[in-house]
């Protein structure tokens, strides 16, 4: 199963919370076109966001919509800078920041995400050759489901911009191929 986390947005380069309605740049989708003939051929599902979508649409694929690929809701931060939150809510951030179940924002905890994801991917176990275009986040809470990671250490994988994490199916629980691999263009 491989996910490639989904192209830019202005968001990403603002050090934003994530927002779902928010668009993926033109030029990212641009390179992301590149990535046809490597994901020719697979099974693509996708997170909700307006971002993923534009980017398997960019990649050449059809895929399924599954909402629990989404990224974790994060409240009332969504869309703010993490700059902002931490002036306006420093002890609000530093409990998201080290207490996985914390939810400060109103939102998803890190641990309600990670378990979201890891109850789908123990889901699509059986599938065939897949494709997942979704966020950092839930790239990171699979990740930290195939290694039995805490949320927490999970959030420490650097995840690039259509890069490439590729997980397989072993009879007992799962192995990671590699992470935050990139595509020459």
């Amino acid at each position: 199963m491989q996910f490639i986390r989904h192209a830019s947005t202005p968001g990403m380069r603002a050090a934003c919370f994530p927002a779902a309605d928010e668009d993926a740049d033109a030029a990212s989708l641009a390179r992301a076109a590149a990535l046809a003939s490597v994901v020719a051929g697979s099974v693509a599902w996708t997170a909700p966001s307006a971002a993923a979508r534009q980017t398997v649409a960019a990649i050449g694929q059809e895929a399924r919509v599954v909402p629990a690929l989404a990224e974790a809701d994060c409240g009332r931060w969504r869309g703010l800078s993490y700059g902002q939150v931490a002036r306006e809510e420093p002890d609000g951030l530093a409990s998201w920041l080290s207490d996985p179940r914390s939810a400060p924002h109103g939102g998803e905890s890190l641990a309600a995400h990670a378990e979201r994801v890891a109850d789908w991917l123990e889901s699509v176990r059986a599938e065939p050759d897949m494709v997942v275009v979704c966020d950092a986040g839930t790239i990171r809470a699979a990740l930290g489901h195939a290694l039995e990671l805490d949320p927490l250490c999970a959030a420490r994988f650097d995840l690039a911009p259509l890069s490439f994490t590729e997980l397989t199916v072993t009879k007992n629980g799962w192995r990671v191929a590699h992470v935050n691999r990139k595509v020459l263009f």
